[in-house]
């Protein structure tokens, strides 16, 4: 139902989400192993093999590096904001500040996981892998003119670690001692040199600029525009409302390899509404001018206006090959009885996916059946013997069925009629004791006669009606359930809180998991406050074969441990998964001119401009 694109310049594991794969510059993916780290600086690094574009090259391949620069593009985001911190956890941040700051490298979109200079122009890693030094361009200033220094490196990177989300404690947990040799030099040096993705994540770590911070306090909700030295600065905003970035003149950055072709409009400006279906009313009106559709009903019917017969409104649906993650009921394990995976299960086959996907989406989805579906990552059938040798270490912690095969969502026929499930969701119930009381016939637990119940909370409203068939199933077998949506800062505020019992939730994934899945999964984020552990998951097998992930030393090894811990992750029953699209579908005014290649990570918004010779509102065309 929801698939949205994340804020521009994300970190890898909250990737874009369109995919059009460009065979011709991918590297050899699947067979190469991990390399020794060459030898003196380097201008890029790929986790695996070698990055894809030399040291002399102009521009990625995905962009028009001759695009015209001007006018501006209007967007929309849900929900409203009070931050323009999008580092912490207090507050919503507004959409699109990731634009405002730079990181020390870029990632590569048509590439599984390689990075190229940005604020770093080289990138050097020690021969035994226990340092990794970046060295800082000379010419990279902050919006101020002030020059980004090694000084702002080593601060952006505890204050982070020390206040930011929960996120960045576990994401840079590997780093033991940061050094400043000099104003340009930031060496790290790593607790474990066999993590071989540490040095990529290093790369993304956004830097702040340590002398506007002074006298502010990073902890809480800003609402003020923050210094950067990223493309874009905040130029207004209206708290809740709207936010408008414009773009830096002459930035230091826009003749770099990679930025060549990017960032090319004038302005940015980005309205709130509370309300998805006045968004898509409001661009069909021409209030904005992109979207990326959430909603397979809004898909199938909601663009039938003349703007899209006349072809003015453009819509697209564009095939992808990356991982699809998990979206999903999430359960939280923290409270009873979801602590039981008996019953997880059971209120997993009351799910009725085959029934919505024929009769509320259109046919559009597929059931996602894996934590990395839509990729080579994903368990299937029996472990391969290289599965079987890691599970072995634990097998007196795992369920045998973990060495059959891999657990499955339940499948019915799509009639509506679910008395299998509802007989085996029956048994498992009881076995976890919880029996059908005699007098009122709510499904009560044994011991105590307390009711099984539970408050399944939104922040989408037209979510209701994929969650109203499954509460009527659970009602078939005693279960009371409420259904609550709420405002999205109450959302963020219990979900920070853990303060829910189910939640539709869920975890990106890319072509390389690493260090990410420790905040996805790991049990020491269950308890942390503002952790995108949302199922509570306290598992030493899972926290395991994490830390086995993190260490894989070549491709083959890594999908082998991933494989694994999607099994044991599924095995769990700690969500019911939904569905995801093998395809992004997105609509846009025709204004707009984009390159001819989408790269393998997605559409990247950022590479478009506006077209001079197509109509366009008062605005959109080139600035003076």
């Amino acid at each position: 139902m929801r698939h949205s694109l994340p804020a521009a310049r994300a970190p890898r594991t909250f990737l874009p989400t369109a995919v059009l794969v460009v065979a011709a510059l991918l590297p050899a993916f699947a067979a190469g192993t991990q390399s020794a780290p060459a030898a003196g600086p380097q201008h890029g690094i790929a986790m695996h093999g070698a990055p894809t574009y030399p040291p002399d090259f102009r521009h990625f391949a995905w962009v028009n590096p001759a695009a015209p620069r001007g006018g501006r593009l209007r967007l929309a985001s849900i929900g409203g904001f009070d931050s323009l911190n999008p580092f912490i956890v207090k507050g919503n941040p507004a959409e699109g500040l990731m634009r405002v700051f730079d990181t020390l490298m870029e990632q590569a979109p048509d590439e599984p996981f390689s990075q190229y200079g940005l604020l770093a122009e080289s990138i050097e890693i020690s021969p035994d892998r226990s340092q990794v030094t970046f060295r800082l361009r000379p010419e990279a200033r902050w919006h101020d003119g002030r020059p980004v220094t090694a000084e702002d490196v080593a601060w952006t990177f505890a204050t982070l670690r020390r206040e930011g989300q929960p996120f960045y404690r576990s994401y840079y947990a590997g780093v033991a001692k940061v050094e400043t040799p000099d104003a340009r030099t930031i060496r790290f040096t790593l607790a474990d040199p066999e993590n071989r993705e540490l040095p990529l994540i290093l790369g993304q770590l956004p830097v702040l600029p340590k002398h506007w911070w002074q006298g502010r306090d990073f902890s809480r909700a800003l609402l003020e525009a923050p210094l950067g030295s990223g493309p874009y600065r905040v130029e207004s905003f209206d708290p809740g409302r709207r936010i408008i970035y414009r773009r830096v003149d002459n930035s230091w950055s826009r003749d770099l390899p990679v930025m060549r072709g990017r960032y090319n409009f004038d302005r940015i400006e980005i309205d709130t509404y509370h309300d998805t279906t006045v968004a898509l009313e409001a661009f069909k009106a021409d209030e904005y001018d992109f979207r990326l559709e959430n909603s397979s009903k809004s898909w199938a019917t909601g663009y039938d206006v003349p703007a899209v017969r006349e072809e003015k409104i453009r819509r697209e649906e564009v095939p992808h090959q990356r991982p699809a993650g998990m979206q999903a009921f999430v359960y939280n394990s923290r409270r009873k009885p979801f602590d039981d995976p008996r019953v997880r299960s059971a209120l997993g086959l009351l799910f009725d996916f085959e029934w919505a996907n024929k009769n509320l989406f259109h046919g559009q989805y597929t059931r996602t059946r894996s934590y990395f579906d839509n990729s080579e990552l994903a368990a299937e059938g029996k472990p391969a013997p290289a599965e079987v040798a890691l599970l072995e270490r634990w097998r007196a912690k795992l369920p045998p069925s973990v060495f059959e095969k891999v657990r499955e969502p339940a499948r019915t026929d799509g009639s509506g009629n679910i008395r299998p499930q509802l007989r085996q969701a029956h048994d498992a119930l009881v076995a976890a004791g919880f029996r059908i009381d005699a007098v009122g016939g709510k499904r009560v637990e044994s011991a105590t006669g307390k009711p099984l119940r539970f408050e399944i909370l939104l922040v989408q409203p037209e979510f209701e009606r994929v969650v109203l068939p499954w509460q009527r199933n659970l009602e078939r077998l005693g279960i009371e359930t409420s259904i609550r949506t709420v405002d999205a800062a109450q959302y963020r505020r219990r979900l920070d809180e853990f303060d829910y019992d189910v939640v539709v939730g869920g975890w990106p994934q890319s072509q390389s998991p690493g260090n990410e899945q420790r905040s996805f999964f790991g049990s020491a984020q269950a308890a942390e406050r503002g952790s995108p552990n949302l199922a509570g998951i306290r598992s030493p097998v899972v926290d395991a074969l994490i830390e086995e992930i993190v260490r894989a030393p070549d491709r083959a090894s890594l999908v082998t441990r991933v494989r694994t811990l999607d099994r044991v992750l599924l095995a769990g029953e700690w969500v019911t998964p939904q569905w995801h699209l093998p395809v992004d579908r997105v609509a846009w005014w025709d204004r707009f001119g984009r390159p001819a290649v989408v790269p393998a990570q997605g559409v990247q918004l950022d590479a478009w401009w506006v077209a001079p010779t197509r109509a366009a509102p008062p605005g959109h065309g080139p600035e003076n």
